[in-house]
């Protein structure tokens, strides 16, 4: 087992010594920002690193290693767009009113998790778990902005829960 383990070590070395470079420019270029760029490039290859379906030698490693990262360049983009949304509204209020730093970072990674949460449902289980959670908005009220029954709501907000439920402990 010890001799698999050492294998599988000298594999990834091999692969992040022979692709890092390559990778870090290529995200680079996507990004234009060379600490983004490195940071993208550590999480692509703690990903590799976590898989536990990662092939022990990749027949196309630039292509597997592409594929992860530009996932993670998609979620990069996403939180930024977050940020910028949370920052703009935040332009709207008193100076006063402003949360501190760490407030501002928990609201962010808040927003983050619910983002990641509503990410892969249809867009009426979305605004129904969004109108039924922020808005405080009845099963009844969320029908009739949505135009269906008040069966249906209930069958969005129960395919939400278990969507979250799922993503956070697991199939």
């Amino acid at each position: 087992m010890a001799s698999a383990d050492s294998n599988l070590q000298q594999d990834f070395h091999n692969l992040y010594r022979d692709h890092h470079g390559w990778l870090q420019g290529w995200l680079r270029g996507k990004l234009g920002n060379a600490c983004d760029a490195a940071d993208l490039t550590q999480d692509t290859f703690v990903r590799v690193l976590r898989r536990e379906d990662t092939p022990v030698l990749v027949r196309e490693p630039r292509a597997y290693l592409t594929h992860i990262a530009r996932h993670l360049l998609i979620d990069f983009f996403r939180r930024a767009d977050l940020e910028r949304a949370y920052l703009a509204d935040l332009a709207q209020v008193a100076i006063e009113f402003h949360p501190s730093p760490e407030e501002k970072a928990i609201v962010l990674q808040a927003l983050q998790d619910i983002d990641r949460m509503l990410d892969g449902l249809t867009a009426k289980t979305r605004a129904a778990w969004l109108y039924s959670r922020l808005d405080g908005l009845t099963h009844a009220e969320i029908a009739a902005l949505l135009g269906v029954s008040v069966p249906r709501i209930r069958q969005y907000l129960a395919k939400a829960s278990t969507h979250a439920y799922m993503l956070r402990f697991g199939s």
